[in-house]
């Protein structure tokens, strides 16, 4: 089975940047969607960005594209998530998640079986 470590968030200043990895173990098949998911207290989960393993195609939420980046590091089993210009609404808890054996990759999650158990971003004005 997937398992998933999320690491390298923080606490940062607006405008600030951070990078986010996602480490993968457990499955070595190129076709899956990694995605990162984020919610903050009292909201609902929301995509952010998503890649596919098999050729690296990436997927983004509109709002999130131009500041936020994804990519894979397929010899060390991880995908990142670039933050650049991070602003207060960016705060949250950051989720890596899997799907399995994927043809495509959409930013919703109930597309995704595996999770990580998170990394907090926190982002002050």
């Amino acid at each position: 089975q997937v398992q998933l470590v999320e690491s390298g968030g923080g606490s940062v200043q607006a405008g600030g940047s951070l990078r986010l990895s996602c480490t993968a173990s457990g499955y070595t098949g190129s076709r899956k969607c990694i995605g990162w998911f984020r919610q903050a207290p009292g909201k609902e989960r929301e995509g952010v960005a998503a890649l596919y393993t098999l050729g690296g195609t990436t997927y983004y939420v509109t709002s999130m594209k131009g500041r936020f980046t994804i990519s894979q590091d397929n010899a060390k089993n991880t995908v990142y998530l670039q933050m650049n210009s991070l602003k207060p609404e960016d705060t949250a808890m950051y989720y890596c998640a899997a799907a399995l054996d994927a043809n495509q990759c959409g930013v919703h999650w109930s597309q995704y079986i595996y999770w990580g158990q998170g990394t907090p971003v926190t982002v002050s004005s």
